[in-house]
């Protein structure tokens, strides 16, 4: 008999991949609350992603390796972002997304 892949009661399970659009977003660091970096957006918005992978992809493309840091930093206001951080010359450039 073949084995199956199957969820714990017999019956197959799927597993669905949502889009989550990602919105670049200027922010400004205002202090450190809890040991991580508050950072608070200024309302200006940049480029608008399907998703956050197609920003990362592109720079490790262009050879420009980055670093999440999004668990380093918290967004008033926001409820999900994700925070990247690369070196351009000698100074580290921080790009956050607002995911919706």
């Amino acid at each position: 008999m073949a084995s199956t892949k199957n969820g714990a009661c017999g019956a197959p399970f799927f597993i669905t991949i949502h889009s989550m659009p990602a919105t670049e977003i200027k922010v400004t660091a205002a202090g450190v609350v809890a040991g991580k970096e508050l950072l608070i957006p200024t309302g200006e918005q940049g480029n608008t992603l399907p998703h956050v992978q197609d920003w990362v992809t592109s720079r490790l493309k262009a050879r420009s390796p980055v670093k999440d840091v999004s668990a380093a930093v918290l967004v008033k206001g926001i409820k999900q972002w994700a925070a990247y951080e690369e070196r351009v010359g000698s100074r580290k450039v921080r790009t956050v997304f607002k995911i919706t």
